[in-house]
């Protein structure tokens, strides 16, 4: 994968709210009074992290950014024994940490959240991405993200190998079945967003039906979502849209009927459960010498 897709993803805004959830998540435990009561501050200790089950890794520049929250002088040095990305198997070491023990242990949990969390995330991603490996169609995800966690998660997409739909309502504008009924009609709704917008987004409509889909293809948007369409209606629709316009299959998707979905040749296929229902990889962290 894009060794620099980290800092390629985590720029401006995008890192900016980054930096606000650790922030936020250090500051929800407080002082580790266990720790601090415990241990001196000239006490060093090594600490490793450990794959408890295969996992594909997600997450690990964060490591040194909650380290950097939780000690100013920074104090710690990371080493990373497996690349972002990597799919590695049970027992696997991650990182050692060399630090303070008392701020290993405060940043202990919150760093394990992090990168438990977006490895399950990549971890399911992938293996959509792997079904998908027989067609050219892409991946999506979606904004079925936890509030606070859309940037960790969407950038975990990514290191699974998928691509993102959108980070926010600004990227693309979707029509959706409340605007349409608000508007009088897809084509009024299309018309007021590009008379409302000097340089418009780009447009998507979700449609429920041939004939939504023949008012949108006849608008000229820029992407029609197919939604909870069967296959057949899907496939059908398909052929009517022309190939300057991007098709995408959502709508209650799984790891079991995403390959048959993608035989009906759209360009995009969007999941939430990548986000919404992948479960966290499980890891550890370990004090194995002070």
């Amino acid at each position: 994968m894009n060794k620099n897709l980290f800092n390629d993803f985590f720029q401006a805004e995008a890192r900016m709210f980054l930096l606000a959830t650790i922030k936020i998540a250090l500051s929800e435990d407080g002082p580790d009074l266990t720790s601090l009561g415990l241990f001196e501050p000239e006490d060093i200790a090594t600490a490793q992290i450990i794959a408890k089950e295969d996992t594909v890794v997600a997450g690990l520049p964060l490591i040194n950014l909650v380290l950097e929250f939780a000690d100013q002088e920074q104090k710690c040095q990371v080493h990373l024994n497996v690349d972002e990305g990597e799919k590695i198997s049970t027992g696997t070491l991650i990182a050692a940490i060399q630090g303070p023990a008392a701020l290993l242990l405060k940043a202990e949990r919150v760093i394990l959240n992090f990168i438990s969390h977006m490895s399950g995330i990549a971890t399911e991603t992938r293996k959509y991405v792997d079904a998908l490996d027989h067609c050219e169609t892409i991946l999506l995800d979606t904004r079925k993200t936890l509030p606070g966690l859309r940037y960790p998660e969407k950038y975990a997409v990514l290191v699974g190998g998928a691509k993102n739909h959108r980070l926010n309502l600004v990227e693309m504008l979707m029509l959706k079945d409340n605007h349409i009924d608000r508007a009088g009609s897809i084509t009024m709704a299309v018309e007021k967003l590009r008379a409302k917008y000097e340089n418009c987004p780009p447009i998507e409509v979700e449609c429920r039906n041939q004939e939504e889909v023949d008012e949108a293809v006849a608008c000229k948007v820029d992407r029609i979502m197919l939604d909870n369409m069967t296959f057949d209606e899907a496939k059908a629709a398909i052929e009517t849209i022309p190939d300057d316009i991007e098709t995408e299959i959502s709508g209650n998707v799984t790891l079991e009927t995403i390959a048959a979905l993608a035989e009906a040749g759209p360009d995009y296929i969007s999941v939430g459960r990548i986000t919404h229902s992948a479960k966290c990889s499980d890891m550890s962290m370990n004090i194995i010498s002070m």
